[in-house]
């Protein structure tokens, strides 16, 4: 199949400004495509995979992806998908996010093959030395009042009559459609991709450039990701789902993944993952026949996981949950225990504590915040639901030593299930 055919059968293609045009043209040869990202946090997250993903399919098919970065629009902020206006944030703050972003970019697109090398471009190269006056003669007189305010984006805004929508945000489709043309006439950019909600900024985009260049030029949009309930997907109890490592540990983003409903979990490997057709169709039939072993989600995981973090952190994340979930601790890893480590309550007890013959275990899960007081750490402890290491302990009297520390300095209790605590000696 071609690319839009396996787009389509990924469930990625929403909306196309002409699609038997466009097939005709993919079929002739590579194209430049884009797709902007505004730099609003130092981080990409697993909503931005989508078109992220999409950038990737169009390169492995032959094509020249060009990721834009938004330092001017991400100064203006876009009203797409908002009820109310984003905070403005400083040129040193997208400065600081434009590079952080640059790092994650390149586990997703190959911007050194000789062949179609992906290109990252920053708007306000070109848009920040156009003056004010210059934009509305050369950009403004082309797009008219009444075809702005008819895009969804602006029309919600509008009828919202509390926070309506300020001159600054309503200006945002002008700029991102200057985009599209700059990148026609400087890179042969000829298609513009993103999510649904970005459609009447690419819409502008390519009619701007048509009126200006006289150049053939598409936009394509994907459906937003969601859930079977139709709330956005990406997000979980504690925020937005985070590429950055540092704001989403390699365990918590796999775990994200591997607790997909079934309702969900073959939709999401059509559209994030690069799992073929075969094999996504027979991971389906396991999720009819047999649920509860949960093949879809670990191969969703593994597969995401690798793709962002790499290999190595994703054996982690699966050693760290085998951990979490009971699993022994044989062979394990320093690296893989700080990331247990990572996801538990941790405190530290002075080393001399341990030393000798130790601290009694009932005093220690007490120490840890495990049990309310050493009555009840003993009743904890003789009802079997208190482990040292991962090894369950049903001796109230037993001491925990130097001899139960891990690399010399960690202790792993548990009580119950799902309750964890590292006590680290200092």
């Amino acid at each position: 199949m071609n690319i839009i055919e396996e787009l389509e059968w990924r469930g990625l293609l929403a909306d196309c400004t002409d699609r038997e045009a466009l097939t005709e043209r993919l079929a002739k040869g590579p194209i430049a495509l884009y797709c902007g990202f505004d730099p609003t946090a130092d981080s990409l997250h697993v909503g931005n995979l989508v078109p992220l993903f999409a950038l990737r399919r169009f390169q492995l098919a032959g094509h020249r992806p060009i990721v834009l970065a938004g330092g001017a629009t991400g100064m203006v902020g876009d009203p797409s998908g908002k009820s109310t206006e984003r905070n403005l944030l400083t040129p040193d703050q997208l400065a600081h996010n434009i590079a952080s972003i640059r790092g994650q970019l390149t586990r997703f697109l190959d911007f050194d093959t000789p062949a179609n090398p992906a290109r990252l471009v920053n708007n306000a190269d070109w848009i920040a030395p156009i003056s004010f006056l210059d934009f509305l003669r050369d950009v403004g007189k082309h797009i008219t009042v009444n075809q702005m305010i008819a895009k969804d984006s602006v029309r919600s805004r509008m009828e919202d009559r509390e926070s309506g929508i300020s001159f600054t945000e309503f200006s945002y489709m002008l700029l991102q459609g200057y985009d599209f043309y700059h990148l026609r006439k400087t890179f042969d950019c000829e298609l513009q991709v993103g999510a649904t909600d970005q459609w009447g900024n690419i819409t502008v985009g390519t009619e701007l450039t048509r009126k200006k260049l006289g150049a053939a030029v598409w936009g394509l949009t994907f459906p937003l990701l969601t859930k079977s309930d139709g709330t956005k997907y990406g997000k979980s109890a504690d925020g937005a789902v985070f590429l950055d490592p540092k704001r989403t540990s390699p365990y918590r983003f796999y775990q994200f993944f591997i607790q997909t409903e079934d309702t969900d979990v073959v939709k999401l490997l059509k559209t994030l993952t690069f799992v073929t057709q075969e094999e996504i169709a027979a991971l389906e039939a396991e999720v009819q026949a047999s649920p509860g072993a949960r093949a879809a989600q670990k191969r969703l995981a593994r597969e995401l996981t690798t793709l962002v973090h790499g290999a190595t952190e994703c054996d982690h994340a699966i050693r760290a949950s085998e951990i979490l979930f009971g699993g022994g601790l044989e062979g394990i890893s320093e690296a893989v225990f700080n990331d247990v480590a990572g996801e538990v309550p941790t405190k530290d007890i002075e080393q001399a504590r341990l030393e000798s013959a130790g601290i009694p275990l009932v005093e220690l899960l007490v120490h840890a915040g495990l049990s309310q007081s050493k009555g009840q750490a003993r009743k904890d402890v003789e009802g079997g639901g208190v482990s040292v290491n991962n090894i369950r302990e049903a001796n109230f009297q037993r001491a925990v030593t130097t001899g139960d520390l891990l690399f010399g300095k960690h202790v792993l209790l548990r009580k119950g299930k799902r309750n964890y605590a590292v006590v680290t000696a200092k």
